[in-house]
């Protein structure tokens, strides 16, 4: 991915800032969830999105423990080793052991910088970038990048 374009994703991803946290909502400034924010940077980077999403409930993932997510990400982006992910690139996260990943975000620098960051929507938060400190960072599961990747 051209390091333009990875600029491109990165300050599409921060004009999301400040967006309200509503579940299954992709709407910039009005509302959105992680899925939503990925759905919306997506949609004005790349154009229309390949897939919609089905209706999803909290506790999707705990409840089906399949890779749902990933799966969904597979079939669109480049899977990537996380710790090659870069700015621009989406990481995946699993909040408990041995449960899919339901959680996604945008890092803004690369994942090896002294202090990477990323950009994501926190259920009862607004969409915010913060660091990937290592609590966060142990939750990573996978790593993608947007097509067109290098």
């Amino acid at each position: 991915m051209t390091a333009s374009l990875r600029s491109r994703i990165v300050l599409e991803a921060r004009s999301w800032i400040g967006t309200p946290y509503v579940h299954q909502a992709a709407c910039k400034g009005a509302g959105c969830d992680c899925l939503g924010l990925v759905r919306g940077v997506w949609r004005e980077i790349m154009g229309d999105e390949p897939e919609v999403p089905p209706p999803y409930t909290r506790d999707w993932a705990e409840r089906k423990r399949e890779e749902t997510l990933r799966d969904a990400a597979s079939r669109h982006m480049e899977p990537v080793a996380v710790d090659q992910a870069d700015a621009g690139d989406v990481l995946l996260f699993s909040f408990q052991p041995g449960l899919p990943a339901k959680h996604c975000a945008i890092l803004t620098t690369a994942i090896t910088d002294s202090a990477p960051r990323f950009i994501h929507a926190h259920e009862h938060l607004a969409v915010a970038e913060v660091a990937l400190v290592p609590g966060w960072r142990r939750k990573i599961r996978f790593a993608f990048r947007f097509p067109g990747a290098e």
